[in-house]
């Protein structure tokens, strides 16, 4: 059966720093990438925003024919290699603030849901050294995403430890899932260590001395304050997430048939304004939750060889076929039976 839930990818909770530092690497490609976010929902006042949040589909949109317009086959390298760590915001601040390199690791890893994080962090020290990991949440994520995202999520720690810590920084090793590119030079010249490829996870390994090494930026005094306003933040985000969560459990558990806005309401004890007010906070609607929760179904529906185009759009909720055709291409950008060869 498929899950009742659905992953973060439908929720709109992610602050845009990346695609805001895609946008401005195409431009040097002389692609640009504000008519691809206006398609998706973000124009130019919008991506201004402070309290801007997209979901993991708008994101990955976006990279996907950000990296086929450009044609860079190392974008996430250059999209990570060109941040700041003013652009996360408030955990950027805590990051530099924090006493040991170790500390702002852990910091990051531990408030990455505020800083516009795509993949999903850890880190703990192991015999190797400090390991960090970047997995991906989204099973069905497109393969040149998926590199990207991998590409950007170490090369934008590596670049950051630099600015923050010491240009001399180089990992111990840095290992990738994905199978080697064409030209691995570019690797070998950003991170300055071996780099392996087709490896079973995604890890950045960190020499314990450097783990351990003073931030010439530590503050004590500003750390704890920062530390206070991100947990404020965290718990009003962790409200937001439990509120999109619980609607997509419902629409997922209802579907073929979707539960109306106001049935919504009434099983919140809320009214529609307010439930409407609540989401547009979290930065979405409730037709995109709906929308979001029938796209996984679909995914779900179109991995098993059994059911047929109708069986799909059937239990996925859909009028008919034609109605699954054009949301999959909204999606994809192809027809359902291309999606299903794909996955």
């Amino acid at each position: 059966m498929p899950s009742p839930g659905t992953s973060r990818s439908t929720s709109a909770t992610i602050q845009p720093n990346i695609l805001r530092y895609l946008a401005l690497v195409s431009d040097a490609y002389d692609v640009h990438l504000q008519p691809l976010l206006t398609d998706v929902g973000l124009d130019e006042a919008v991506m201004r925003s402070a309290a801007l949040r997209v979901s993991y589909r708008q994101g990955s949109v976006v990279i996907r024919r950000a990296v086929e317009l450009t044609g860079d086959a190392h974008l996430g390298l250059r999209v990570g290699a060109a941040q700041h760590l003013t652009a996360w915001g408030l955990p950027g601040f805590a990051l530099m603030a924090a006493d040991t390199l170790r500390d702002a690791i852990d910091t990051g890893v531990r408030f990455q849901n505020l800083s516009g994080a795509m993949v999903v962090w850890s880190a703990r020290p192991e015999d190797a050294g400090y390991v960090l990991r970047a997995e991906l949440p989204d099973p069905a994520l497109d393969p040149s995403v998926a590199v990207f995202l991998a590409e950007e999520a170490f090369a934008s720690v590596v670049a950051l430890t630099r600015l923050s810590a010491g240009a001399e920084f180089a990992p111990l090793s840095v290992e990738f899932a994905f199978r080697p590119p064409h030209d691995t030079g570019p690797f070998t010249e950003l991170f300055r260590c071996p780099v392996r490829f087709g490896a079973a996870e995604n890890r950045l390994v960190f020499p314990m001395a450097w783990a351990a090494r003073p931030m010439p930026g530590r503050d004590p005094v500003t750390y704890a304050a920062v530390m206070g306003l991100l947990e404020e933040q965290m718990t009003s985000r962790r409200d937001q997430q439990e509120l999109l969560e619980v609607l997509e459990i419902s629409i997922a558990q209802s579907l073929p048939d979707v539960p109306s806005f106001a049935d919504q309401a009434r099983r919140h004890a809320t009214s529609e304004r307010t439930l409407r007010r609540r989401l547009a906070e979290c930065g979405t609607t409730y037709e995109a939750l709906v929308d979001g929760v029938r796209r996984e179904r679909v995914e779900q529906l179109l991995r098993r060889p059994g059911p047929t185009l109708r069986d799909v759009a059937r239990q996925a909720g859909f009028s008919d076929v034609r109605a699954l055709r054009r949301a999959v291409r909204r999606w994809h950008g192809v027809t359902p039976g291309r999606l299903r060869a794909g996955i």
